[in-house]
């Protein structure tokens, strides 16, 4: 996992806008780039961008520590389906501006809160976000680094997620320089686009999931390109509006 290790084939080097998935990819672009774009369409990216547009701050939390006591002033994400905030994009659609809320999942949150060591830009990508974000990074200069989350199987090691890729296609498409990688992603995102982004997330694995268990509204949330003009960036441990 630790980035030294990568063959020089791997790292990208030739190109301004990389891309690599996962913890791995994480921890290789956040050692490389000035600024990583971490992307977890659903849900974790799209819950920060509606929260953060709500006025609020968000504290990525790592999954694997789900007993870590927020700061003083700061609320904690509940599960998703209760009462209160959770990982759900809809239970943020009414919070209160002001709000620092702390947010675990086991995929961006956990992401970010390995970047947020490295010193990279942090910014959190989705595909509510994706134009702005790319902007926001092309504002900070190169090499950006994006990172499509995926999701993981039972036994933790990563599954591709589609929805990622096609958030990080969204946001390498209004980048220059792009590596293959990122190529493909803004392929995949164009193809996405022209036959529905909404009829994609929604027949996706992940989309399939969520409506299963009840959060259709998450689904369609997420699928709202360019609908938001936030970008949460990574400032004194919370992600906040740039």
């Amino acid at each position: 996992m630790l980035p030294t290790t990568a063959r020089p084939e791997h790292r990208q080097l030739d190109h301004g806008v990389r891309l690599e998935w996962g913890r791995e990819g994480a921890a290789l672009l956040a050692a490389e780039c000035a600024v990583v774009v971490v992307v977890d369409v659903l849900s974790f990216s799209t819950a920060v961008d509606v929260a953060v547009g709500r006025g609020a701050a968000v504290l990525p939390l790592r999954w694997a520590d789900p007993d870590h006591p927020p700061a003083t002033g700061v609320v904690r994400a509940g599960p998703r389906g209760g009462a209160g905030p959770s990982l759900s994009p809809a239970s943020l659609t009414g919070l209160a501006a002001g709000t620092r809320l702390a947010l675990p999942s086991p995929n961006g949150a956990t992401l970010c809160a390995a970047v947020a060591a490295t010193g990279a830009v942090l910014l959190a990508g989705c595909l509510r976000n994706a134009s702005a974000v790319a902007a926001a990074a092309r504002a900070v200069g190169g090499p950006v680094g994006i990172v499509p989350a995926g999701e993981r199987w039972p036994d933790d090691s990563m599954r591709v997620a589609v929805e990622d890729a096609l958030g990080a296609g969204a946001v390498a498409a209004a980048l220059a320089d792009r590596s293959p990688e990122a190529e493909l992603a803004v392929a995949q995102f164009a193809a996405a686009r022209e036959r529905g982004l909404a009829d994609v997330l929604a027949a996706s694995s992940s989309g399939r999931e969520l409506h299963a268990d009840g959060f259709a509204a998450d689904v369609e949330l997420a699928a709202q390109l360019d609908a938001s003009s936030v970008v949460p960036r990574l400032r004194d441990g919370f992600l906040q509006a740039a």
